[in-house]
C-alpha cells in the first residue's frame, strides 16, 4: 500500500511546521470566539466547530511522512503536541515514536495506554520492536512478547540482549537469501516470486544450506550478467561483514568508509544473521552526534525542549556543580596572588589574553584528541609521537605569540617602571600556558576515555579548569 505522503509535491519540513502551528492558532482563536458567544444550543456549536478545525489539521498530518510529524511535534510546546498526537492515525503511531527523540517519546508513551501501545508495536517490524520495547511499560513488553509468534519472539529477545552500542542492537532480520549453485535467471525468477524486497536491498547473500555465509552478489551484477552464469560465478567471496558484538561505531567507520548500503551480520560460526542497513547506521551516528554535542555541553542525557522547569533543572545540575567546584578552586589559586595584582594592576588586565590564548590553543588539542579517539585513530603505538607532535606545536605558538605579546605589552605600558620585566613576563606565562592547556587537551580526553566514559564527557570542563589556575602560576612563578 502506498502512503499519500508519497504522492503529494515536495515541501520543507519547516513550511508544514509553520502550517500545523497555524492551524493550531487558528483553533485556538475560533473556539475561543464561538465560546463566548451566546447562542441557542451552544455546546453543539462548539463541537461542531472543534470537529472541523481538527479535522483539517488531522488531513494535514496525514500527507506527512513520519520523520516530518516526529519533528513537528519536538518543536511543539507540550499542550500542543498532545493535540497533534491525538491526530495522528493509530496505524502511524509505531512509525512516529521511533522517529522522534528518546525524551519526546517519554512524553507520547505516558499519554497511551497500554491498547494503543500494543497496536502501535504490532504494526513494526521485529527490529523496530526491539528498539522501542526499551521504552514500554513492562507489563506491555510482556503483553506484545506473549502475543508475538517464536521466531519473531526470539529475534526481538536477541535483539534485546545486546548492548545498545553494539551491531547487533541495530540488526535487521528482513533480508533476502540464494544458493550459489543456482543460475542468475533462477534467482530473478525468485525475486519476482517475491514480489517485494526489504527495503536498502543493494544485495543479495549467498549461503550454503546450514546458513553459512559464503559471499554476496549486487544486485546490479544480477541485472547485467548473462542469465545462465551461476551465482558462484559472479558473486563476491569477500564480503564486509560484522559479528552481534561488534561495536556499532566501527560499523558506522566501515560504512562510510566502504561507502556500504547493507552488510551481513554473522554469528560464530559464519551463519547469517541478520544484517544492517544504511539508514539504521545514519540514525545511530545521529545518535551519537547529539549525545557528544549534550555531553560538551554538560546535559546528562537527551533532554526535551518543552519539558518542564524540574526536569530540565536537574538535567543540568551535574556539570553546573562540578563547574562550581573547579571554579572556586581556580579562585583560591587567584586568591594566593592578590598581592601580586595589587602590586602590579596591569597583571589583571592582562591575564584574560593569556588564560583566552590558552584555552583556545587546547580546546583545538582537545578537538583532535576526540576526534582520533571516536575514530579509533589513536592507539598505544602512535599516542606518543602524537604527544610530541602537539608539544611542538605548542613551544611554536608559543614561542611566536608569546613574543608578540611581550611587544605590545612592553608598548602598552611603557610609562611604567617595570614595563620590559612586565614584557617578559607575559610573553613567558604565554608560552608555559601555551604548553600546558595543549597538553591538558591532549591529557583530558585519554584520562575521560580510560576512566569508561566518552572522550567528550567534561573533557573542556576539565581544560577550563587547568588552563585557569595555570595562568596565574606562571604569572606568579616568573
Amino acid at each position: 500500500m502506498t502512503d499519500t505522503h508519497e504522492n503529494r509535491p515536495h515541501e520543507s519540513v519547516e513550511d508544514s511546521l509553520k502550517q500545523v502551528m497555524d492551524l493550531l492558532a487558528r483553533h485556538k482563536l475560533v473556539e475561543s470566539l464561538v465560546h463566548k458567544q451566546e447562542m441557542p444550543r451552544q455546546e453543539l456549536v462548539e463541537s461542531l466547530v472543534h470537529k472541523q478545525n481538527l479535522a483539517e489539521l488531522a488531513k494535514k498530518l496525514d500527507t506527512l511522512h513520519p520523520a516530518d510529524v516526529a519533528y513537528i511535534l519536538e518543536a511543539l510546546p507540550l499542550e500542543e503536541r498532545q493535540v497533534v498526537w491525538d491526530l495522528v492515525k493509530a496505524d502511524r503511531d509505531g512509525d512516529i515514536l521511533l522517529e522522534v527523540s528518546d525524551a519526546v517519546r517519554e512524553s507520547l508513551i505516558a499519554t497511551m495506554d497500554n491498547r494503543e501501545l500494543l497496536a502501535a508495536a504490532h504494526t513494526l517490524d521485529t527490529d523496530e520492536i526491539a528498539d522501542l520495547a526499551a521504552d514500554l511499560p513492562k507489563d506491555v513488553v510482556f503483553e506484545l512478547m506473549k502475543s508475538l509468534d517464536h521466531a519473531k519472539r526470539a529475534q526481538v529477545e536477541s535483539s534485546l540482549a545486546y548492548d545498545e552500542d553494539s551491531v547487533g542492537a541495530l540488526m535487521d532480520y528482513d533480508f533476502v537469501t540464494i544458493r550459489a549453485d543456482v543460475t542468475l535467471e533462477a534467482a530473478l525468477r525468485y525475486l519476482r516470486m517475491l514480489g517485494d524486497l526489504p527495503s536498502h536491498t543493494d544485495k543479495l547473500f549467498v549461503v550454503e544450506r546450514d546458513g553459512r555465509l559464503v559471499g554476496l552478489l549486487p544486485i546490479k551484477r544480477l541485472l547485467v550478467h548473462d542469465p545462465e552464469v551461476h551465482v558462484a560465478a559472479v558473486m563476491s567471496d569477500e564480503p564486509v561483514k560484522f559479528h552481534p558484538s561488534d561495536d556499532a561505531s566501527d560499523a558506522a567507520q566501515a560504512f562510510e568508509r566502504y561507502d556500504l548500503i547493507s552488510a551481513p551480520i554473522v554469528d560464530a560460526r559464519d551463519r547469517l544473521v541478520g544484517r544492517l542497513t544504511v539508514d539504521v547506521v545514519m540514525d545511530f551516528i545521529r545518535a551519537e552526534s547529539e549525545a557528544d554535542m549534550l555531553q560538551a555541553a554538560g546535559l546528562r542525557e537527551d533532554e526535551d525542549l518543552f519539558t518542564t522547569v524540574w526536569k530540565a533543572a536537574k538535567n543540568r545540575w551535574l556539570w553546573l556543580g562540578i563547574n562550581l567546584c573547579t571554579a572556586l578552586f581556580a579562585s583560591r589559586v587567584v586568591g594566593a596572588f592578590e598581592g601580586s595584582i595589587e602590586q602590579l594592576a596591569a597583571l589583571a588586565a592582562l591575564m584574560p589574553i593569556v588564560a583566552g590564548m590558552g584555552g583556545n590553543s587546547g580546546s583545538q588539542t582537545l578537538t583532535l584528541m576526540v576526534r582520533g579517539l571516536a575514530l579509533n585513530l589513536i592507539s598505544k603505538d602512535n599516542a606518543k609521537r602524537l604527544m610530541i607532535k602537539e608539544l611542538g606545536i605548542a613551544w611554536l605558538n608559543g614561542l611566536l605569540w608569546g613574543s608578540i605579546m611581550g611587544v605590545v605589552t612592553y608598548f602598552l605600558y611603557s610609562d611604567l617602571p617595570q614595563a620590559l620585566p612586565l614584557a617578559l613576563v607575559m610573553s613567558a606565562a604565554m608560552l608555559m600556558n601555551l604548553i600546558v592547556a595543549s597538553m591538558a587537551g591532549y591529557m583530558a580526553p585519554l584520562l575521560i576515555t580510560r576512566l569508561g566514559h566518552d572522550p567528550a564527557f567534561g573533557a573542556h570542563v576539565l581544560l577550563t579548569f587547568i588552563t585557569a589556575a595555570d595562568r596565574f602560576c606562571c604569572a606568579e612563578s616568573l
